[in-house]
């Protein structure tokens, strides 16, 4: 292995990547330059980082703001393939990961790293996603990932090496639940979660308000949609950040968004989650119901077969591969007619579409009516279902 100068380490400024950086000194002699993120976690998140990183020993922390990217670039293509994860699990989490994970890549080639560092667990999803990500962008470069390599086990023990090393951290051996936030959603698991049959007390949920104590009155929302992208909510313009931004305070208020589910981790294992995505969820809703009215059956029937295996190829992260580039060119070739405006009622946890419009809808009120129209012949029915059930009554007279 070849000895490693400088390292480019994503660092959240949490108690796992503060001890890091003074590990990477210590066991690889080398310079440690911190990267941090903003992909709208929140200003809270990111006050002091600089500082905290220095003091931790780091030479440089570069902070970069990702958030409109990481909305219209990352976001806004994975809505137009449908894709939800095993059926409720809005991909937050996952969608995050290859713009933080280039970006990082661009950092150390700005300042001639020679290998990359991340914080995640051997345990979980997101070290498969950051370094296929560095595979992708970046196979020259070393892989440096701490929790498969040092012989530390808890957050005592990480709390004992940054101690004896006079370190500064906020951190406490009291945490409860390990939580990831970004503009799309917050993630809640540990503590009571790890027990599937605990219910989440109240003090998991921290993004929207509970649907017993949301408003009596319900709040009507309008999404405004061009060719698969949101341009405006309640008729206003706004950027694709901050029409999610919007969207998100809306829908917290009403307690949209929540989900509790156990779910099948990349390495094997299940885990148990909690995730709020208020304007996410809206978001979607609203989208498909815009499908509904613009692609036909067979379209429709494919985009849904896309959004399948869609949502395993970003929950494993696969962004950076030809299939990810395959199936988005298919997802946004139907996008191109996803254009209207969508009204979605919000109540108490609920998010349900009430109105729905669009210059390139194939629904037809002459077809549709079941009163008197001029422009279908019921009777011409009877040929279709002959045809359509030709081969059932040739088995049928087989058999006989």
């Amino acid at each position: 292995m070849k000895k490693i100068n400088k390292v480019v380490l994503a660092y959240s400024g949490g108690l796992d990547t503060s001890a890091i950086i003074p590990w990477l000194k210590e066991n690889y002699g080398c310079e440690v330059v911190a990267f941090a993120a903003d992909v709208g976690q929140g200003d809270e998140e990111l006050e002091g980082l600089h500082e905290k990183a220095i003091a931790s020993g780091a030479s440089e922390c570069y902070i970069v703001d990702l958030k409109e990217e990481f909305v219209s670039e990352y976001i806004f293509p994975t809505i137009t393939t449908g894709a939800v994860y095993e059926g409720e699990y809005l991909l937050g989490t996952s969608m995050a990961r290859p713009v933080i994970a280039k970006a990082q890549v661009d950092v150390a080639r700005k300042v001639g790293a020679d290998a990359l560092c991340h914080g995640c667990t051997g345990k979980g999803n997101d070290q498969v996603r950051f370094e296929s990500t560095f595979a992708a962008l970046a196979p020259e470069l070393q892989v440096i990932a701490p929790w498969r390599e040092w012989d530390m086990v808890s957050r005592e023990d990480l709390l004992a090496y940054l101690a004896e090393r006079n370190i500064p951290t906020t951190a406490s051996a009291t945490k409860i639940y390990s939580r990831d936030a970004n503009a799309w959603h917050i993630s809640h698991e540990g503590g009571e979660l790890e027990d599937p049959w605990q219910e989440p007390t109240k003090q998991v949920w921290t993004l929207t308000v509970d649907p017993e104590d949301a408003p009596d009155e319900a709040e009507r929302v309008t999404l405004s949609f061009e060719k698969g992208r949101l341009t405006k909510v309640n008729d206003e313009a706004l950027s694709p950040y901050e029409a999610l931004v919007k969207l998100n305070t809306i829908a917290a208020a009403h307690g949209v968004g929540r989900i509790d589910i156990v779910e099948n981790r990349l390495v094997g294992m299940k885990s148990r989650g909690c995730y709020e995505t208020p304007g996410g969820t809206v978001l979607l809703k609203a989208y498909k119901a815009l499908e509904t009215m613009v692609l036909d059956k067979a379209s429709f029937k494919y985009r849904e077969q896309i959004a399948l295996e869609y949502s395993h190829v970003m929950y494993d992260g696969r962004w950076f591969t030809p299939l990810n580039d395959a199936l988005l060119a298919g997802a946004a070739s139907f996008a191109k007619r996803v254009t209207g405006d969508i009204v979605v009622k919000l109540y108490k946890g609920q998010a349900t579409v009430t109105q729905r419009r669009s210059p390139n809808s194939l629904y037809s009120e002459d077809f549709a009516t079941f009163g008197a129209d001029d422009v279908y012949d019921q009777s011409h029915a009877e040929g279709f279902i002959r045809l359509f059930s030709l081969s059932s009554r040739i088995e049928a007279l087989k058999k006989q």
